[in-house]
């Protein structure tokens, strides 16, 4: 799609979105956000303004022990704002091994994507879950949130376990969770 055209087609979301804010009282800043970065590169959202992180912490999750990869220059620096305490790191999540290797003092506990895999060839994404599972501790789950039918990760792999929720038809598009142990 032609710069301009996109760019008409921000300008107009980004006018509804205020009239919607205006006629609510609300402030939809992170969707906004969220659309053009969506719209200029669509894959390349990692932990994007932090919807997931959110619900972490809010779990009981202590911030300090969490560890944030974005690609996206401004969607770091939200984070940061957002997330003093966590560890965010800007570059790309498919080259895990290569940004956490020498970070992490101490096996993760888990690592948990919303990253578009099944855009991806298979050799990454298999290449992304072995160095996930190199990072975690025994067992650790690899929890990924995906918009495909189907597992992202070929589920008759040798040594690694799947499993899926239901749908979660309210997220729009639906989406679906899915758990990958090592054996």
């Amino acid at each position: 799609m032609p710069l301009q055209t996109l760019q008409v087609i921000e300008k107009h979301i980004e006018r509804r979105i205020r009239l919607f804010e205006q006629k609510n009282g609300i402030r939809l800043d992170d969707e906004v956000h969220f659309i053009r970065s969506w719209m200029r590169k669509p894959l390349a959202i990692g932990a994007g303004t932090g919807p997931v992180t959110e619900a972490l912490v809010a779990k009981g999750i202590d911030p300090a022990r969490l560890v944030l990869v974005e690609f996206n220059p401004i969607f770091c620096r939200l984070l940061r704002d957002r997330y003093p305490q966590a560890t965010v790191i800007q570059g790309d999540a498919y080259r895990l091994g290569r940004l956490l290797g020498t970070l992490l003092r101490d096996p993760a506990a888990a690592v948990v994507s919303g990253l578009p895999l099944v855009t991806k060839p298979l050799k990454m994404r298999l290449r992304l879950i072995e160095d996930a599972f190199h990072l975690m501790a025994p067992l650790a789950p690899f929890i990924q949130f995906t918009y495909a039918v189907v597992s992202p990760i070929p589920r008759n792999l040798t040594g690694i376990r799947a499993a899926a929720s239901e749908p979660v038809w309210m997220n729009l598009p639906p989406a679906r969770v899915w758990v990958y142990r090592k054996d």
